[in-house]
Order: C-alpha cells, then sequence, then structure tokens
C-alpha cells in the first residue's frame, strides 16, 4: 500500500514519488559502483562517511576522489572524527594535496567530555546532484578485505535516483554549512521522477530534538499486516520498540529479528542486547544470529515498508549518533528484501525458547554483566 503523500507532518523531507533504488549487498558490489559514480562526476561530489580508515580500501577511493578533482570537480568530504580516528596523516595529506575540502566533524576534546560522544555515524555519496549511496558502510577494509575475502563485512548499500536525491544533498549541504568555514552551491532543482519509479522518504535522527527513524519505524510496526524483520548489527532496544514488536506478535504478524552470530566487533554489546531474548522469545519473536561473518548491515523490513541506512536499533545509537535512513514503499524493492532476509536466515542458528532456558551460567552472567555496563552508560548519558 502505497503511503499517503499527505502523511509526513512533522518530518524534515516529505515522501516523494519516481525514485529508483538499487540495493547492493557486500563491498564487493557497492564499493565498485561508488568508484565509478566519483569516475563519472563532472560538476560536484559530496562524502561524507564515519567510518574512513587507511587501508586498500581508502587507498582507491582516495585514488578516485582525487583524479576528479584534476578534472575540475568540487569535492566536498566530512568525516567523523572519531570514526577517521585510523586515518593516517598522509592519508589526509593525500587528500588535502589532491584539492579536497576536507572538514573532521567534532574533533575530541578533553574539555568537551561527554560532547565527545556525539558522533556523526551517517554514511552518504552525492555524485552532480544526481545519483547518491547510503547504507550502513564505512571506507574500511572490513567491507572488502583483499586477503580474505570471505571474512567481509555482511552489509547493505543503497544506489539512489530520482526525486530524493534532492532531499539528500540538501542534508548534507545544511550539515556542511553548520560544520565547514565554506558554503556549498545552493541545490538545483530535484530530478525528475521517473515514470513507474518507486516512493521513497528521507528519514533523520538525533537526540532529543530529532526523533524521525524511532518515531516513523515504531508507527509501521503498530500498524504492521503480515510481517516484522529486523536486521541490525547492535540490538539493544527501547520499552517503546519492545512492546511495539510484542504487541505486533499478538496481533499475528512474523516477527523476526536478524542480529550477529559469535562474530562481531563488540561483544559487550551483542551479549547486552542477549538479555532481551528470553522476553521476546517467550511472546513469540524469532531471533536468528548470523553466523558466517560480522552482520553490519541495518534494515527493517515491515509489509512492503523498507529502511536501510545508518541507524542501528541500540539505545546508546539513538542516544549520541546523528543518523540518516532511506525509506522505501514498494511491493518490488520488498521482494528484494525479502530475498535478502531469506538467504540470511539460511546462514543463521535460531535462538529456540526451549534452548535459550538451558543456556550455560556463564552466558547469563555475561549478559547481566554488560547489561549492568549498559544501564551505566545511559544513566550517565541522561546527566549529559
Amino acid at each position: 500500500m502505497m503511503p499517503p503523500l499527505s502523511g509526513w507532518q512533522g518530518f524534515h523531507y516529505p515522501w516523494r514519488e519516481g525514485n529508483r533504488f538499487e540495493l547492493l549487498v557486500d563491498g564487493d558490489r557497492f564499493f565498485p559502483a561508488m568508484l565509478t559514480a566519483i569516475g563519472e562526476a563532472r560538476e560536484e561530489i559530496s562524502l561524507g562517511m564515519y567510518l574512513f580508515e587507511s587501508g586498500q580500501v581508502a587507498d582507491r577511493f582516495i585514488t578516485a576522489l582525487a583524479e576528479a578533482s584534476r578534472r575540475g570537480v568540487a569535492v566536498y568530504v566530512m568525516l567523523d572524527a572519531y570514526g577517521a580516528l585510523a586515518l593516517k596523516q598522509r592519508d589526509r595529506d593525500r587528500l588535502i594535496r589532491g584539492g579536497i575540502e576536507l572538514v573532521f566533524y567534532n574533533p575530541l576534546r578533553l574539555t568537551r567530555w561527554l560532547a565527545n560522544l556525539v558522533r556523526d555515524h551517517r554514511k552518504l555519496l552525492i555524485v552532480d546532484q544526481r545519483v547518491v549511496f547510503t547504507g550502513g558502510a564505512g571506507i574500511t577494509d572490513e567491507f572488502d578485505p583483499p586477503r580474505h575475502p570471505e571474512r567481509r563485512w555482511h552489509e547493505l548499500m543503497l544506489r539512489i535516483e530520482g526525486p530524493v536525491v534532492a532531499d539528500w544533498r540538501e542534508l548534507f549541504a545544511r550539515f556542511w554549512d553548520n560544520h565547514s568555514a565554506s558554503t556549498l552551491p545552493s541545490t538545483r532543482v530535484a530530478p525528475a521522477p521517473f515514470s513507474g519509479g518507486m516512493a521513497g522518504r528521507v528519514v533523520q535522527s538525533r537526540w532529543p530534538r530529532l526523533t524521525e527513524i524511532p518515531r516513523s519505524l515504531i508507527k509501521r510496526i503498530n500498524s504492521a499486516e503480515r510481517r516484522v524483520w529486523f536486521m541490525t548489527a547492535y540490538f539493544v532496544p527501547s520499552w517503546k520498540l519492545k512492546r511495539a514488536l510484542r504487541r505486533a506478535d499478538r496481533r499475528g504478524v512474523d516477527v523476526r529479528l536478524l542480529v550477529p552470530g559469535p562474530v562481531t566487533d563488540h561483544p559487550g554489546v551483542r551479549h547486552a542486547g542477549r538479555r532481551f531474548y528470553s522476553r521476546l522469545l517467550a511472546h513469540g519473536v524469532r531471533i536468528f544470529e548470523f553466523q558466517p561473518r560480522f552482520l553490519h548491515a541495518k534494515c527493517v523490513l515491515i509489509d512492503d515498508w523498507a529502511t536501510i541506512g545508518s541507524s542501528n536499533h541500540d539505545r546508546w545509537n539513538m542516544r549520541w549518533n546523528l543518523e540518516a535512513n532511506q525509506e522505501i514503499e514498494d511491493s518490488r524493492l520488498a521482494a528484494e528484501v525479502q530475498a535478502l532476509f531469506e538467504a540470511d536466515f539460511a546462514q543463521s542458528v535460531e535462538c529456540l525458547q526451549a534452548q535459550w532456558r538451558v543456556r550455560p551460567w556463564w552466558s547469563r552472567w555475561r549478559e547481566r554483566f554488560w547489561g549492568m555496563v549498559d544501564h551505566l552508560l545511559m544513566r550517565l548519558g541522561r546527566r549529559g
């Protein structure tokens, strides 16, 4: 069912018709597509990234961006200062020498204390105000390892064309103008809609004033009729999300959660989230832990509506990070996302309630310990 275009009040950007969305799964697909777009740029490139770390992937992007600058393309790069800590000075110098405007968001300072925790977690590439890439990837070798490709982090990016491109460009320009000494040129007229294209809306979040992503998500879960399928790298849910999932299951909705298994970059977060499994399983929620590699993707599929972007579903993420997602309502893309979920479920271990009740004592202890850490961090955040 297509969302009414009049039903976007309270959100910065409206639903827009006539877009094209291409789902790109894993770094061996989305990195070449992003580099091709950079290579075809003629006017402007805007890149906003959380993770940007020195390595072979970063080399490819730095080279491509510098070559674009030499062709006369204006190149703007905004990196999160914490997420770019592993970007070596020689690579920073290469970007600057290449004629690229480079800005770091929220540099770490001891005197700022809790303000250091506010991070720009968004991932965004905009080329010629014509095509956008967004999702959960960073410019790091973890997403496309040169020596062990079988270990690449499992991730999603969207390639976007159509009217919503202007919204993504406006989002980046507004942020750039607020945190840079320079000002981006005005956003051009939005690209024309494609005949038979898809409906999409850009949503964003930054606590406490900007909560579009969780508000939209809870509203969709509460109106779900067939399915609510979650894919997230970190799952430490709010009480509103837990309640919405339980209520959806009571209505007969197929509620499933796909999360990392033993391969993860933050084991403590995994254990903190696992303490919620017992109640969710008791209410009929099915939980799958992905086994072959680290599941870093962030995607929710509710009936024929999907949201894909930078936002995980943990309370830390919602408290401190700047996030942005692309919402899409279209049965064609929903079918692609469904196929992805089903392939990933097949590579996962399902947590069954009877087995979960008799899990070892050390698993329960880790859940309690990291749960206490989670509570302490959230209390610290509220004081800030």
